[in-house]
């Protein structure tokens, strides 16, 4: 991986939606590159660990960990099989994934000399992020199963719970997903995209992301492995023009700062994002790449909120409503213990029959819907925030 690339300052209030995609969210500044020798070069940059080496140990250390805990949570029978989709064993599942991811993080952490907020988990208005993607993700939602009812695609029958068990599991599904937008976002929008961003170049990303297919082509195959290939190639021409703008113009001395850095990695998260979600059952290509293609915004949102926040609450409301309140299908899990329920009718093509509404091509309007959400709000927060250091400034 190339030597880490320094960032860039914060969107301006008079920013335009464009400037604000291309203005780098929470980077750290990167100190001038030392003249390393040796061996010390091969694993030490400007911002200690070099980022390759740096995923790789966090890797290890979260599969091992995240093992032991899968283990211990089996043994003490906390845990259902495989195709159970209920609130309980899925709490503790969650539960053990992202104390694993807290522990390597911290353990990298402790290495770089860095702290588990430094991951994309500072900057201002944390709280109110938070609860705004609370609000974006459940919205967007909605508006999907709404058009998917109003063409006749999801049918709802009687809701199944009534009384005060609408607000336990209700309750417990917040908890639920809480916890899984939170594992998956600090895996991937919060370690991941940080480190990778200061420390990858459009050629190593490419690199990964061949490799990443060429894995799928071999050994996996299937229609879901295209919702890869598809991001993949999207990904390739923005990420190529950025890296071509970040070259060195005849004569310069250096290259016009574009972060390009921060776009490789959210290229490869989005499609590592995609990727583990193969697993899942009745998975096919149109869900893998709205999962990529979510994964991509919710990377947006990290550039133009500073921090992982908003995506963390969009991610839980998002899995929230499609779950519980909807009782839609979550990519292939047939949910139980749900407030309303429903169920697809007609070509999956547009209902996204077993796979549910994330299956259904209709999901790309409603994640192009989200996107101009974060756009919009990053836009008014940019202006917000910087309104009193104005009057401040103001004779």
């Amino acid at each position: 991986m190339e030597t880490e690339e320094p960032s860039l300052p914060s969107a301006t209030p008079a920013a335009t939606n464009a400037e604000l995609v291309l203005t780098p969210g929470p980077q750290e500044p990167a100190a001038a590159e030392e003249p390393y020798r040796g061996l010390r070069w091969i694993f030490i940059g400007s911002q200690g660990l070099r980022a390759g080496w740096s995923v790789l140990v966090f890797l290890i250390l979260f599969v091992a960990l995240n093992a032991a805990f899968d283990t211990a949570i089996f043994l003490a029978h906390l845990v259902g099989t495989p195709d159970e989709f209920t609130p309980g064993p899925q709490f503790f599942a969650e539960a053990g994934s992202l104390l694993a991811l807290l522990i390597a993080a911290a353990i990298l952490g402790l290495i770089e000399g860095r702290c588990i907020p430094a991951y994309n988990l500072t900057g201002p208005r944390r709280t109110q992020h938070f609860f705004i993607g609370l609000a974006a993700g459940f919205l967007a939602l909605s508006a999907l199963v709404g058009a998917l009812a109003a063409g006749g695609w999801l049918h709802f029958g009687p809701a199944s719970l009534t009384g005060a068990a609408i607000f336990r599991f209700a309750l417990l599904w917040g908890c639920v997903f809480l916890l899984s937008g939170a594992f998956e976002e600090g895996m991937f929008r919060c370690y991941g995209l940080f480190t990778l961003a200061r420390g990858i170049d459009f050629w190593w990303a490419l690199g990964v992301v061949a490799v990443l297919c060429a894995y799928l082509a071999i050994f996996v195959g299937g229609s879901a492995s295209t919702g890869v290939y598809a991001a993949a190639v999207l990904g390739l021409i923005p990420c190529y023009a950025l890296h071509q703008r970040a070259a060195p113009r005849s004569g310069q001395k250096s290259a016009p700062r574009s972060g390009s850095g921060f776009w490789c990695a959210a290229w490869v998260t989005s499609a590592l994002f995609g990727y583990v979600h193969i697993s899942n059952p009745n998975e096919g290509g149109i869900g893998i790449f709205a999962t990529a293609f979510i994964g991509f915004v919710f990377c947006v949102s990290v550039r133009v909120t500073g921090s992982a926040w908003w995506a963390i609450g969009c991610h839980a409301a998002w899995d929230w409503a499609e779950t519980f309140f909807y009782g839609a299908a979550d990519s292939g899990l047939a949910p139980h213990g749900c407030y309303l329920t429903s169920s697809p009718a007609g070509n999956p093509l547009w209902s996204g029959g077993a796979i549910g509404p994330e299956g259904s091509l209709l999901v790309l309007g409603a994640i192009l819907f989200l996107l101009a959400l974060v756009l919009v709000y990053g836009r008014l927060s940019a202006r917000a925030q910087s309104a009193p250091a104005a009057l401040k400034q103001a004779p």
